[in-house]
């Protein structure tokens, strides 16, 4: 197996939480360019995990240039194609970051008098980790009151790639740049700290040595 295949495991499985879904109040789903995580909260809606389904995000670094509608729209489409009915989603069509996605969707929720005790975040995996510190760190409400988890589709670090997200080059790239942000972001405000296992670290410093610089949050070919 290619080194970089091996090394951007470690960082994935580190990246996915694995928490139990329990019944919560909202389905609160982060836009992207990966549509299985649409269909993924859609499944979970019709399983009966919350009463509402959130679809939060403008055009994204991932979408930019790629589609030419909001990603919540995309998302939401998939959703009603999926026999969700329109009257249980509602839309954020603004955010084009995690923060953003956090605090407009709140701000949306209070607009339709939704209550948002308990939220199950929905992304992609590898964002898991990154999307769960963000919002603890930013959700507007009362955070001590607000219980969390975050999901993301059931899909194995090697069946990852698709035409959406591109291949496994693109893929690990991708979790470069997220632990990256999961290591400096906290310091500027932005998350919760989350504590980097010695391994995983190391990992991300041998591909970074590899030329996988997690910049270019684009799509790519490879």
């Amino acid at each position: 197996e290619a080194e970089h295949v091996k090394l951007g495991k470690m960082i994935w499985d580190y990246m996915r939480m694995g928490h139990e879904l329990k019944k919560s109040d909202v389905i609160l789903v982060f836009g992207s360019h990966d549509r299985r995580v649409a269909k993924y909260a859609s499944e979970l809606w019709h399983q009966g995990w919350a009463p509402w389904l959130v679809f939060s995000g403008g055009l994204g670094n991932l979408t930019e240039g790629v589609w030419d509608r909001p990603e919540a729209e995309i998302f939401r489409d998939i959703a009603v194609n999926m026999g969700v009915p329109a009257d249980r989603i509602l839309l954020e069509t603004m955010a084009t970051n995690t923060g953003e996605n956090i605090k407009l969707s709140y701000q949306v929720l209070q607009r339709y008098k939704v209550k948002a005790n308990s939220v199950i975040l929905v992304q992609m995996p590898y964002m898991e980790r990154r999307t769960y510190a963000t919002f603890v760190k930013q959700w507007p409400g009362d955070k001590e009151n607000t219980h969390v988890i975050v999901t993301s589709p059931r899909i194995a670090f090697h069946d990852y790639p698709s035409d959406d997200v591109g291949g496994l080059k693109t893929t690990v790239n991708n979790l470069v740049g997220v632990l990256e942000r999961i290591k400096s972001y906290p310091s500027r405000g932005f998350q919760i700290p989350q504590e980097i296992p010695a391994d995983v670290w190391v990992a991300y410093q041998e591909l970074v040595a590899m030329g996988y610089d997690g910049l270019d949050y684009k799509m790519k070919a490879t």
